[in-house]
């Protein structure tokens, strides 16, 4: 990057510039003149694209934190998604949120961050998805630049990558039930008194009531956090120990 006016204090500032759509149009503004910009609540820089015969599939996700759907690329971006939206410190979640311009050397460069992430203590999180083995030099070298970008904004910045195979298929059973619909109240309270002290699963929704009832109730609770179990150990089953968490 060459050597920007210290526009903003900061050169980074100056020098990286952001692209991005706000109440129905596209902005492009040096990053320290948009900064505080709720990035979380808008839409994405760009489309989302269905390839035929591609490994990677683009949907979107219902995310609860959002209230809104939010667009992932690839199966390993919804993952990623999921435990976000599971992620109690977050609080708003948005896809592709800009397209970050910069300049290496003689050449322009830009790179769209695959999310930016609001957190309960009002900071911001730029997120970026890649498998450790498909970080080639390209790639290194514009996660690099945005987390420069980053520290210059007061952001946080991470790279993710996959996760726990076995925690990653329990989370994503447990948000087929994330949805307020699941929580039934007197089955909730039923559960947090059955689950006082750890009990197997199917023993403890037996002793709730009629299982078609409070199985929903209590995956909800797990997504929730409210109702806890070991997901890194092992696939949930019926004897998979649950318990109430302590602190929450």
């Amino acid at each position: 990057m060459g050597a920007p006016a210290l526009a903003y204090g900061d050169a980074a500032l100056s020098a990286f510039e952001l692209d991005f759509f706000e109440s129905g149009q596209r902005w492009r503004r040096p990053l320290g003149q948009v900064w505080s910009t709720r990035f979380e609540a808008i839409a994405p820089v760009r489309n989302f694209r269905w390839t035929k015969g591609v490994e990677s599939f683009a949907g979107w996700y219902y995310c609860v934190t959002a209230r809104d759907h939010v667009g992932y690329e690839s199966w390993l971006e919804r993952d990623r998604l999921i435990l976000m939206d599971r992620d109690p410190q977050v609080v708003g979640i948005a896809s592709q949120p800009f397209w970050l311009h910069w300049h290496d050397g003689p050449r322009s460069r830009r790179h769209a961050p695959d999310y930016f992430v609001r957190l309960a203590d009002g900071r911001g999180r730029v997120v970026d998805v890649r498998a450790d083995d498909q970080v080639d030099e390209a790639a290194a070298e514009s996660f690099t630049a945005t987390r420069h970008a980053c520290e210059a904004a007061g952001w946080e910045f991470v790279r993710v990558g996959v996760p726990d195979p076995v925690f990653m298929a329990n989370v994503r059973w447990l948000a087929r039930y994330r949805r307020r619909r699941c929580l039934q109240w007197p089955v909730a309270a039923r559960l947090l008194e059955v689950f006082e002290e750890p009990v197997p699963l199917l023993d403890g929704v037996v002793e709730a009531g009629d299982r078609l009832e409070v199985l929903p109730v209590l995956f909800h609770l797990m997504w929730s956090g409210v109702l806890a179990a070991d997901l890194r150990g092992e696939l949930l089953h019926d004897g998979s120990v649950v318990w109430k968490e302590r602190v929450r």
